[in-house]
């Protein structure tokens, strides 16, 4: 049991040390620790998942580590994967904070926060493709790709509303 626990918290310390860029660049440091290096979850339940921690309020990595945390080790198994999940950015974002005038002055600094954008930017791209072309099979789930990524993108309408409409449009077409 320690060893599952340990295994946890390193998997998701992993992940909150990589957590650049927001939620969507998670995905791929998650997929590799819990799919392929520790098979916690298979790829079609990590996919199943994506699609209820999208549902659900909160950060995405918590929402991960909390289900792969009590599926492997009950709840140690949540305690664990989420200590190791916000540790690091806590401790990064507070050593910041300290530092703040410095990294705003600091050339280095700054473009390799530029770099860190850029890579982020192309995994997201990679996880989009990866989940757009395995879950959908169907024209109905392009549309409603195309209605979400519309109202978003042209319409500016806030993330909250587009969830709302795509559950009630599914409802209508799926």
């Amino acid at each position: 049991m320690l060893v599952k626990l340990f295994s946890l918290f390193i998997s998701f310390l992993k992940v909150g040390s990589f957590s650049f860029g927001g939620a969507y660049s998670l995905f791929p440091l998650i997929e590799k620790e819990v799919v392929q290096n520790h098979h916690w979850l298979q790829q079609d339940e990590f996919l199943k998942v994506l699609g209820l921690v999208e549902v659900f309020p909160g950060a995405i990595s918590i929402k991960y580590a909390t289900y792969t945390g009590f599926k492997v080790a009950g709840v140690l198994g949540v305690i664990a994967a989420n200590l190791g999940n916000i540790i690091m950015p806590a401790t990064v974002i507070m050593l910041a904070i300290y530092f703040l005038d410095y990294f705003h002055k600091n050339e280095i600094i700054l473009k390799a926060f530029d770099g860190i954008k850029y890579a982020v930017i192309g995994m997201v791209a990679a996880l989009l493709y990866q989940y757009s072309t395995e879950n959908v099979a169907e024209i109905k789930g392009v549309l409603l790709i195309l209605i979400g990524f519309s109202l978003v993108f042209f319409l500016k309408l806030h993330p909250a509303y587009v969830v709302i409409i795509a559950a009630v449009v599914s409802l209508i077409i799926l």
